[in-house]
């Protein structure tokens, strides 16, 4: 078992790093070239072309880091057995990170229908690792981690479609190059603050973003097929943009439910009443702990062939093949700080 991690780990290590000036310059979008269901422009128009009460209000609700013993009786209590207006399960996407994670629980999340995403390898600091890591870092931490997570949460590889980057700390051109190379197909780690009034629609990086960017450096060349979910932020009570809601730093007290409902409503409002570009509940599970939907890859489903309302509805729940996961456990050295850990799975 441990040289199986090794082996892992280390299956693209000398891959070759991608030098900028190799990829082209993304050009400012054509909307004759760039159709549905592989091509959309960064925009906050409602794909299809449809109006407001035609469309969907998809939120998206998603947790980061480790799943473990611990944090799965949240998970549990607050998330399982729910559905949909449609009658469908609803769901939720956890982007989880290797360390501290129990890979039999992850399979026990994707078997209750919820997306498992990726969130690294490591999820070290500093922030400026990420901010500087070059082509082979980040497919040692994705490329690597998706054949990693399908090995050890006995799941389907191509049902590993999204990405995180710690602490949302994009790479430049560097991490989008590693998910087209790798199979992945999104992004969620990529803050707006200028785009929340309507808010930004998921879009693909064959041309170039219109998106700001609060977490330098972004993405710069053409990448095509690449999509971006836009972390639309919300305000606080203040006013202050904030990527995830644990981010937030002006907040009803946390004992005051009525407040608590009416900051959400307001925010999600803000999405529901203009285009209803998805609203996304972006959490980490120990603020839910301390403060007593759909996956995201459906929003993107929808985004490619998009439909009315009313037909939406009628769809078929979504259906997937569930996995087992006997229990088994090894140790594992960690590269980055030598420290070994055990891996449960």
């Amino acid at each position: 078992m441990k040289w199986t991690i090794i082996v892992l780990l280390f299956t693209v290590a000398f891959a070759q790093d991608v030098d900028d000036e190799e990829l082209a310059l993304a050009e400012a979008c054509d909307e004759e070239l760039c159709k549905l269901p592989d091509c959309r422009c960064s925009s906050t128009d409602i794909p299809g072309g449809l109006q407001p009460r035609d469309t969907p209000q998809f939120v998206t609700v998603t947790f980061d880091d480790g799943v473990n013993v611990i944090n799965i009786e949240t998970y549990r209590r607050i998330l399982y057995n729910r559905l949909n207006p449609n009658g469908c399960p609803a769901g939720t996407t956890f982007y989880v990170n290797h360390e501290y994670t129990n890979y039999q629980l992850i399979n026990e999340l994707y078997n209750q229908g919820y997306e498992i995403a990726l969130h690294s390898v490591s999820h070290q600091t500093p922030q400026t690792y990420w901010a500087e890591a070059t082509y082979e870092d980040m497919q040692r931490e994705f490329g690597d981690q998706r054949i990693q997570m399908a090995h050890f949460a006995n799941i389907p590889i191509e049902q590993l479609k999204g990405v995180r980057i710690p602490f949302l700390q994009l790479a430049g051109n560097n991490s989008f190059q590693v998910m087209k190379d790798s199979g992945l197909t999104y992004d969620c780690s990529w803050p707006t603050i200028s785009y929340t009034n309507p808010g930004l629609w998921p879009y693909t990086l064959d041309y170039a973003s219109i998106q700001d960017c609060p977490i330098p450096p972004c993405p710069s060349a053409s990448i095509p097929g690449v999509w971006v979910q836009p972390m639309v932020g919300w305000l606080d009570l203040n006013g202050v943009a904030c990527s995830m809601v644990d981010g937030c730093f002006w907040v009803p007290d946390r004992n005051d439910e009525e407040a608590w409902y009416r900051f959400i409503i307001t925010n999600f409002e803000r999405h529901y009443l203009n285009n209803r570009a998805p609203f996304g509940f972006y959490v980490h599970e120990w603020y839910i702990s301390a403060y007593p939907a759909v996956n995201s890859a459906d929003v993107l489903d929808w985004v490619k062939n998009p439909v009315p309302l009313d037909e939406y509805k009628q769809k078929p729940c979504r259906t997937f093949v569930q996995t087992s996961c006997p229990a088994t456990t090894c140790p594992a050295r960690a590269e980055h700080n030598g420290v070994s850990r055990y891996t449960y799975s």
